[in-house]
């Protein structure tokens, strides 16, 4: 389900009765959202999150023993469209917010460590969940994972299938913050409103150099962070943000 909310999108998984299970259909429609968010400047804040008790269950199983060209060939279709999705939603010029209102699993996992912002309820709960069916894990959580845990975490989670609660989570750095399940939404429309209202022109940069920087040498992030800095002043961002600081008011960035 896709809802605009001002300058807001709101992406919510919504198939309750199957712990919201990603399928075919449902990564197609991740794809076009994420497409969306990414061309339409009037979107300045993304937001993701499942309906009912569950976030996110990982891949549909029955949809992939059920395909008529086999669960491999089902796989490759079923994942390579939701990794077109996670890649636009990485990639994109401006914020994403993950609310996890309740357990993920598999493919799950790797969509609620995607937020630049990651709010988790007090009941959610995490497993990778792939070995226990045969599987390797998808949706970016290989990469992700070892960045943002370490690899000796991601290693016993991803293995093991260890499940990990929201409060190790939020200490091992799987998610930004813990919040009790009744505060959970207010507590997420404060923090999309102040990323909503800011320089999104300098959030998508930074967006980009925070994801593509442990891949460079020092050096290199070095000359990125230069280019960057001297883009962000030239745009109308910038020019507001230096104009309001030195005016001794509040920024407008919208």
């Amino acid at each position: 389900m896709v809802e605009r909310d001002g300058a807001v999108l709101r992406l919510t998984m919504n198939r309750p009765d199957a712990a919201n299970a990603l399928s075919m259909a449902g990564a197609q429609a991740m794809v076009e959202a994420a497409t969306a968010a990414d061309e339409d400047a009037t979107i300045r804040c993304v937001v993701l999150t499942g309906e009912g008790r569950f976030f996110c269950a990982g891949g549909d199983i029955g949809g992939m023993a059920s395909a008529e060209d086999g669960p491999g060939a089902h796989l490759k279709k079923l994942a390579g469209t939701f990794h077109v999705a996670v890649a636009r939603l990485a990639r994109m010029n401006k914020p994403l917010v993950t609310v996890i209102n309740g357990p993920a699993a598999g493919a799950g996992v790797s969509i609620a460590a995607l937020g630049d912002i990651a709010l988790a309820a007090s009941s959610a709960h995490f497993t990778m969940a792939y070995g226990g069916i045969g599987l390797s894990p998808d949706g970016g959580a290989s990469w992700l994972l070892p960045r943002l845990i370490g690899l000796r975490r991601a290693q016993e989670m991803a293995l093991t299938n260890r499940r990990v609660q929201a409060e190790e989570a939020a200490q091992i750095g799987l998610v930004t913050r813990v919040v009790a399940d009744e505060d959970l939404a207010a507590e997420a429309e404060k923090i999309i409103a102040q990323l909503a209202a800011g320089p999104t022109y300098a959030i998508g940069r930074t967006r980009r150099l925070l994801l593509e920087g442990m891949d460079r040498s020092f050096e290199a992030q070095l000359e990125a962070e230069l280019q960057s800095i001297a883009d962000c002043a030239r745009s109308p961002h910038g020019q507001e943000g230096i104009a309001a600081f030195l005016e001794k008011r509040k920024p407008d960035f919208r």
